[in-house]
């Protein structure tokens, strides 16, 4: 089984340059794409992050079947016209694996230029169960999916506050309303129905409108299926008011963008996320040296790690960058990850643990202790 072991060396610069002369001779292109700019770039900057340190890692230890990797950044902004252009672009530069996209309403998109172009797809973070479910043999993700999270979700709704008035507000996106409508399913399956189902738009500055239609409907707890910078906002805004309800999200709010959004506010903001990789053992040299940069692997730092080391394993032991060959292997094999012990199901998806619930306090993130 391939192993990843060595220390960091630069590997590239934003605009997807090699830098110096020994990668200059980088035989294998792979990538990585999200929002490097725009209002989603904190998680832009976890994928670059993630995907610079297993590319230096694994170019240290020997590369990948004795060749160098190359790694280009490409930016989509979370847009899925955009997507496509990076796509397309990915295809002329003869990229052989992308590692992304962030967004769902990105990834799907993008998804057809790969398949249609025989490159391998593994996105750290799309959610959207179509990402899999009606994507090519060539897609895989590392992390969950939203009928997942939102029975997670519904669950709880269901379990803390189905004798109150709980609202569901989603952001229009791919993701954000695939996680509410899965999130409803679910509460609505447990007998519950909620008081208000609302759309926004993302990118508002004042969400003061939905926020007051909340406080007169006596809104005691609210979804939002969307990202942190509209969720922060609205948590915000509502204690502005002087109302407080409480807010429960899932995992686009794994940022530490969140709370400098909301500051005090965000106290006690629920979350869901997969298990968080900063805690396994597998990854405790990997963060001590993201650490040693002053820069903390939260979010999606690891799972775009994660990604290429599975990829880079898959093709160590297929022998093989042939996407086809490459596929077979992701499927038949386990990968030893910053992630843990992973393998991938017919469909695409990773067999790993689910999606727990986390608790905003104090500035960060850590497993929630109780459910209120």
């Amino acid at each position: 089984m391939f192993s990843i072991r060595g220390s960091l060396v630069a590997v590239l610069a934003a605009s997807g340059l090699a830098l110096g002369a020994g990668m200059a001779q980088a035989q294998i292109k792979i990538a990585t794409a999200g929002p490097m700019t725009g209002q989603y770039a904190s998680f832009g900057e976890q994928m670059r992050r993630g995907a610079e340190m297993a590319v230096a890692d694994i170019n240290a230890a020997g590369g990948v079947l004795g060749k160098k990797l190359e790694l280009t950044i490409g930016d989509d902004a979370c847009d899925p016209k955009q997507a496509v252009a990076v796509a397309n672009k990915m295809v002329s530069d003869g990229v052989v694996f992308m590692a992304g996209h962030f967004c769902s309403g990105s990834s799907i998109p993008a998804s057809k230029v790969y398949e249609e172009e025989g490159i391998l797809q593994i996105s750290p973070a799309s959610t959207n169960p179509k990402l899999t479910d009606e994507g090519g043999d060539n897609v895989f993700r590392v992390c969950g999916r939203d009928d997942q999270q939102g029975i997670v979700g519904g669950n709880m709704l269901a379990d803390v506050f189905g004798k109150k008035k709980i609202a569901i507000l989603h952001d229009k996106t791919a993701y954000g309303k695939g996680l509410a409508d899965e999130t409803k399913k679910q509460l609505n399956s447990r007998g519950v129905t909620e008081a208000m189902y609302e759309a926004y738009t993302a990118g508002e500055k004042d969400y003061t409108a939905v926020i007051s239609k909340m406080k007169a409907a006596g809104i005691d707890a609210f979804y939002v299926g969307g990202y942190h910078t509209e969720a922060g906002l609205m948590i915000r805004q509502a204690h502005e008011q002087g109302y407080k309800p409480q807010l429960i999200s899932g995992d686009a709010l794994v940022t530490d963008e969140f709370w400098k959004i909301t500051g005090a506010s965000g106290e006690g903001t629920l979350m869901t996320f997969s298990p968080d990789p900063r805690k396994n053992k597998e990854a405790s040299a990997v963060v001590k040296k993201f650490k040693a940069q002053n820069y903390e692997p939260e979010g999606y730092t690891l799972y775009t790690y994660g990604a290429i080391q599975a990829w880079a394993q898959a093709v160590q032991a297929a022998g093989s960058t042939d996407t086809n060959a490459v596929i077979k292997s992701l499927r038949s094999n386990k990968f030893d990850t910053v992630l843990g012990n992973i393998g991938f199901d017919g469909t695409g998806d990773v067999t790993a643990p689910g999606y727990v619930w986390y608790e905003w306090s104090k500035g960060t993130y850590d497993y929630a202790k109780k459910m209120m």
